[in-house]
């Protein structure tokens, strides 16, 4: 019987900056869809085990908005009610828009949520990782009560004034981190929305200041305006091939 063939993914590029194309070996294989043991960790939800086996009051904190090239990077931390949990929460990247607008929503007024932003001239000043850490000591600090124990999304963590764990994966295993996931997205979604209405030749209504095909485009095209995060590459090539551009509109503060 004949092999079967893989189809191979087409790699995205940006002709425009050579240093942010995508090497091969970095494209992320199509989802496993098949059944057995992968298939059902594929499907898993997260859950309060974590919480619960560590006991007191534990947060959740993740951030959104690391990787795009403008605007600022966001963070939440969400203690959740148990008698009170919004059903349907999970990582806020397996979410729809619609749905997870209606749990940040729920969210808000059923668990205690804080958030905390780092600005683009820190993150240009600190690096991205710093910045982070940042935002997400001004999210855990916002809460209304503070936490015995932190649960943060990745493999680092900032230092607290309360005992921190690192949770890899977090926002699929932990409802507290999901929960946060969701809140720190959707703020950070609305403020790109809120800069696109006076920078809408980048389209951050639409890719949040990710390094879309369409953004790379007007970037290129247009240059970079202050919302554009400095010490990242491409908008510091961008920045060499159009110096001193010209917008015929005041410069907003970053939030």
């Amino acid at each position: 019987m004949a092999a079967r063939m893989r189809t191979r993914r087409a790699v995205p590029q940006f002709p425009e900056f050579p240093e942010f194309r995508i090497p091969e070996s970095r494209v992320p294989a199509p989802p496993f869809r098949s059944g057995g043991e992968a298939g059902r960790v594929a499907a898993a939800m997260p859950d309060l085990s974590l919480e619960s086996s560590l006991g007191g009051v534990v947060c959740g904190v993740d951030e959104a908005g690391r990787g795009p090239l403008a605007g600022p990077v966001a963070a939440a931390a969400a203690i959740l009610d148990p008698a009170r949990i919004p059903e349907g929460i999970d990582d806020s990247k397996r979410l729809a828009p619609a749905r997870r607008a209606a749990l940040a929503a729920a969210l808000r007024a059923d668990a205690a949520v804080a958030v905390g932003v780092a600005s683009v001239a820190e993150i240009d000043r600190r690096n991205i990782l710093g910045a982070t850490m940042l935002a997400m000591r001004r999210a855990v600090a916002g809460l209304p009560r503070a936490p015995d124990l932190a649960l943060v999304d990745g493999n680092r963590a900032p230092e607290l004034a309360c005992a921190v764990r690192a949770v890899v994966g977090g926002d699929r295993r932990s409802l507290s981190i999901a929960a946060a996931s969701i809140v720190a997205k959707t703020h950070r979604d609305r403020v790109m929305a809120a800069l696109a209405r006076d920078w809408p030749e980048y389209g951050w209504e639409r890719n949040a200041g990710y390094p879309t095909r369409e953004h790379l485009a007007a970037l290129a095209r247009f240059g970079p305006c202050p919302h554009h995060r400095a010490a990242f590459a491409p908008v510091r090539e961008a920045a060499r091939r159009r110096p001193g551009r010209a917008h015929p509109r005041p410069p907003a503060t970053s939030p």
